[in-house]
């Protein structure tokens, strides 16, 4: 295994700073014909600290446009960045961007550094912005915490180098390595049509990628033509954690898309395999139910209304509040939501149609409120009906799929397949059209194969016979209950 370079993405609310820095750490590594235009056309850009005693001296940046695109990656499976800079101002402190750029990295569940802007000037409070990280439960060093937090000045360039070294002293503890014999992984940030054709902007993981290589992009096959780096130079590969730019593909793929050497499925592929689901309220119950909890994202239009319904809904163990935030529910709403498997709450806040769009192509369900009544009355009752799921799930006995109905001798027969546990004749059954029950009724005749049996167990198949007449359609499924 041979070590790599750190993936570093900056966060933070806007005019934090995070320009400004991304523009201090280029120009002060490269000479100036080098910082020019390749590098904001890559959309990344690799400097060289001279930092000696670690690995290597080298980190990468992602300079995207902040914490929406982190998102939409990570949504998209992208997961590219290794560490995460949080910038905060030392004068504004924590800022609803700022609070929104926290989750995004506590759900991505990577490491990060806080740094602390325009610590040089003499209106800043770095005390005040780590007591106010408390509230956010982020627990900065000295604060009983082990997430570093350093006092920087993007524009005068002061602390910037002790913030390369953090960066690279956890980059070590990460022990980050590559494989120079695995099949390539590298990860599409930014795609354009220009005078040179397709041209795809990616930064590489793991194996290596060569000029003349077949490499796929989803199903989309491509032979490399030419590559070129952050500093406009045509190289004939390139290495894990080098960001460049290919050319080589006729259509463009999408952003967030893994370039391998095998085709995949793309997301836009998947989407059309899927049909639409119908968005209600029985759709909230779709969350991951391994967690038995209702995810939600929180969007509220006044500090005052999202701790009404926050202080509310925290007394509710069947709520996970993955974020809550002031104003209008935007796209990185959407892409963690996605990621997280929440639903989105909005109350009095607006909602563009092409956000609308948006949620509605990725599967994510959008509910909005201008009652905080009606809010938190609906969420009791959809966690009241996940608790009973619940319920029910702990005293199921065995659940079948009807496949097949067919009628002998006067006889409703119905051909099921087991799919949990085991039902056995006698059972009282619950019965079940796309996950509503809509009746009851017993098992009198439980048959395989025409013989007589006392019990059916996971992945037989059999016919069976109920109680009471009852329209079963193919599809359906019957539960029985202990």
């Amino acid at each position: 295994m041979t070590p790599r370079s750190p993936i570093v993405t900056i966060l933070g609310h806007v005019d934090h700073g995070k320009t400004t820095l991304l523009d201090y750490i280029r120009k002060s590594r490269l000479a100036a014909k080098e910082h020019g235009g390749i590098t904001q056309q890559i959309g990344a850009y690799e400097i060289t600290t001279g930092i000696k005693g670690y690995k290597t001296d080298k980190i990468t940046f992602i300079d995207t446009p902040g914490h929406e695109a982190f998102s939409f990656l990570r949504a998209r499976g992208a997961n590219v960045a290794d560490l995460a800079i949080l910038i905060i101002d030392a004068k504004d402190s924590v800022m609803p961007q700022t609070v929104e750029s926290i989750y995004h990295i506590k759900t991505a569940k990577i490491p990060y550094i806080v740094a602390l802007n325009k610590s040089d000037l003499p209106d800043a409070k770095p005390e005040k912005v780590k007591n106010d990280l408390l509230k956010q439960e982020v627990m900065v060093e000295g604060k009983g915490g082990n997430v570093p937090a350093l006092p920087i000045s993007a524009k005068t360039g002061q602390g910037i180098q002790e913030l390369l070294e953090m960066i690279l002293l956890m980059a070590s503890d990460l022990n980050m390595t590559y494989d120079p014999e695995a099949d390539p992984a590298a990860y599409i940030i930014e795609t354009k049509k220009d005078r040179r054709g397709v041209t795809t902007s990616a930064v590489i993981k793991n194996g290596q990628l060569k000029v003349g290589d077949d490499i796929f992009a989803g199903s989309q096959k491509a032979r490399i033509r030419s590559m070129i780096n952050d500093l406009g130079q045509t190289v004939s590969a390139v290495f894990p954690s080098t960001p460049f730019e290919l050319i080589g593909f006729q259509e463009l793929p999408d952003v967030g898309t893994l370039i391998t050497n095998k085709p995949q499925i793309t997301t836009s592929e998947a989407k059309n395999q899927v049909i639409p689901q119908k968005i209600d309220m029985a759709a909230f119950l779709t969350t991951k139910t391994e967690e038995k909890k209702l995810s939600l994202v929180i969007k509220a239009d006044s500090q005052g209304s999202l701790e009404a319904i926050n202080n509310t809904l925290t007394k509710n163990n069947k709520v996970k509040v993955v974020l809550k935030a002031v104003g209008d529910v935007n796209k990185s709403d959407v892409f963690l939501a996605k990621t997280t498997g929440s639903v989105i709450v909005g109350f009095a806040v607006n909602i563009t149609p092409e956000v609308r769009e948006l949620a509605k192509q990725e599967k994510v369900i959008i509910k909005t409120y201008n009652i905080i009544y009606e809010l938190l009355e609906e969420l009791t009752e959809v966690t009241e009906l996940m608790q009973e799921k619940e319920e029910k799930e702990k005293h199921l006995k065995g659940e079948a799929k009807i496949l097949a109905n067919f009628i002998i001798e006067g006889e409703k027969i119905y051909g099921v397949k087991v799919t949990k546990g085991k039902i056995s004749l006698g059972d009282e059954l619950e019965l079940y059209r796309q996950n509503k029950q809509f009746g009851k009724s017993k098992l009198v005749s439980l048959r395989i194969r025409a013989k007589t049996v006392n019990e059916v167990k996971k992945d037989q198949e059999a016919g069976i016979i109920l109680g009471s007449t009852l329209d079963m359609q193919i599809g359906d499924v019957v539960k029985s209950i202990s």
